[in-house]
């Protein structure tokens, strides 16, 4: 199961490196730049996505 869900991620950083390399004009020599631009991103919007859907914290009757 580990092994899908970090090809699934791969997928989705490698699908956003290319619409920012798209973005920028499609400049030669710049892979790496647009490769972390997009792990960024990807991995922020899981983690902003991870706190949004979380169970809320339990509240114990005091």
């Amino acid at each position: 199961m580990e092994q899908s869900s970090d090809t699934g991620l791969q997928d989705r950083i490698r699908e956003r490196a290319h619409q920012l390399w798209e973005q920028s004009g499609r400049p030669d020599g710049r892979e790496d730049e647009f490769w972390y631009q997009a792990e960024r991103e990807v991995r922020e919007s899981d983690e902003l996505h991870d706190e949004a859907t979380a169970a809320p914290p339990t509240i114990l009757p005091g």
